[in-house]
């Protein structure tokens, strides 16, 4: 059994954006209220988190997670990695470092932004964490197995994973063959479907939506959304029976 939590849905900025007066930024509805995208994974006992965003603090405190295994990134933009400093609490309070998982160019960024915990001399506090490395080679994770996928967010090559029945995509316009034969016969697709308009770097949702007819799982989930998606409500009632919005909070089991 594995539940999902999604901690955020949202698009880089989130929903609502700062100081936007559309009317989606402004509506009261919860499942048009957008933290920076990213999930919890709980598999055989342990908690994973797919990328940990500007709201990371927040995002744990609210689904109340009181320790993680690890955390694997997709990419090193900021809005997937901006929050990693506040795996100091999980330190803390487990008395070990975090285990990273990332590729390593992904490496290369985090030592940059975060040189201070690479340093030689270290500041007292400091997050502690474990780098280690991904590449297109399954791998396990405290005897759960992890397949990496390979996409593209536009020329950026980002991973998507796969956990037993569930794949979990993000920031991607493009899967090449091979990789979405790693997909094939997952009960759970979790995909990004930015808006309906096209865009540069971002599946819209009619491609997510041709993806999902392609692979042909039992139920699909659309994450990382912008507030030019429209509202929830109205957008859910124009998709197929096992295909859904997303949105914060949201919790799914897969047998």
């Amino acid at each position: 059994m594995i539940k999902l939590t999604f901690l955020g849905t949202g698009t880089s900025q989130g929903v609502p954006i700062i100081a936007c007066k559309c009317p989606v930024c402004k509506s009261t509805n919860f499942k048009d209220k957008r933290l920076r995208a990213s999930v919890l994974i709980h598999v055989d006992g342990q908690n994973l988190v797919i990328d940990s965003g500007p709201d990371f603090r927040y995002q744990m405190l609210r689904a109340g997670v009181e320790n993680i295994s690890a955390i694997l990134f997709t990419h090193e933009h900021k809005d997937h990695t901006a929050g990693l400093d506040d795996i100091r609490a999980f330190n803390w309070v487990n008395k070990e470092a975090v285990n990273i998982y990332a590729e390593k160019r992904v490496q290369t960024s985090l030592r940059k932004e975060f040189s201070y915990v690479f340093a030689e001399f270290k500041y007292p506090g400091i997050p502690q964490m474990n780098l280690i490395d991904v590449t297109n080679e399954a791998f396990h994770i405290n005897g759960t197995k992890i397949q990496p996928i390979r996409a593209m967010h536009l020329k950026l090559p980002v991973y998507g994973y796969r956990i037993g029945d569930l794949v979990y995509i993000t920031d991607a316009n493009y899967i090449a063959m091979e990789e979405k034969e790693k997909m094939k016969g997952a009960k759970v697709l979790i995909l990004n479907a930015l808006r309906k308009e096209k865009h540069i770097s971002h599946f819209t949702l009619s491609e997510a939506l041709e993806l999902v007819k392609e692979l042909k799982p039992e139920k699909a989930y659309f994450t990382h959304i912008s507030h030019q998606m429209g509202f929830h409500d109205e957008v859910q009632a124009e998709l197929p029976d096992n295909v859904f919005l997303a949105y914060d909070q949201l919790e799914i089991e897969i047998d």
